[in-house]
């Protein structure tokens, strides 16, 4: 069934008589703001995360700066606290997280650079966080973008497509 049958229809049918006004919250022919006030959304400054070495002196710290570092689009080193489990340090990519009731049960995941490995740390051997790689994501905001286009459109550059930069 289409949203005319249901009754959606702001619009009567050519003929019909309408019964029953449409009340204004359905009535799209006239808003009560006009649209540019309604589609404003605030947004975020993005915080600039990299080289940053948290404190972790507690589980609430732990727990937040993994929330961090999940958002985070670069590479981060992780400090284990038992250095028998392959090396104290480990770099990659956090991908995911499980997040458990305790930290011996909560674990990350990372994806290595140097190899295909995707090795699994309980949030308890986690001694330290560093983010070390270089944020991906890091000024590449679509408001970055337009002011891009429009700089190059000033200029008189023809035939502006959307490329995207090299990582590196």
């Amino acid at each position: 069934m289409s949203g005319r049958e249901h009754g959606h229809d702001p619009l009567p049918p050519h003929g019909a008589q309408v019964l029953v006004q449409p009340s204004r919250t359905h009535d799209l022919r006239t808003p009560e703001l006009p649209s540019d006030e309604l589609e404003v959304v605030p947004g975020f400054e993005r915080e600039n995360l990299q080289g940053w070495i948290p404190q972790l002196a507690s589980e609430a710290d732990i727990r937040a700066v993994i929330e961090k570092a999940f958002d985070y689009r670069g590479d981060v080193t992780i400090t284990r606290k038992n250095q028998d489990k392959g090396g104290s340090e480990i770099t990659g990519y956090l991908f995911d997280r499980r997040i458990g009731p305790t930290l011996g049960n909560s674990v990350v995941r990372l994806i290595l650079a140097s190899s295909t490995e995707r090795p699994q740390i309980p949030y308890s051997e986690i001694a330290a966080i560093a983010f070390t790689g270089r944020d991906t994501a890091a000024g590449k905001s679509y408001e970055a973008w337009v002011k891009k286009y429009w700089e190059k459109r000033a200029k008189g550059e023809k035939n502006i497509s959307i490329e995207p930069e090299a990582l590196e």
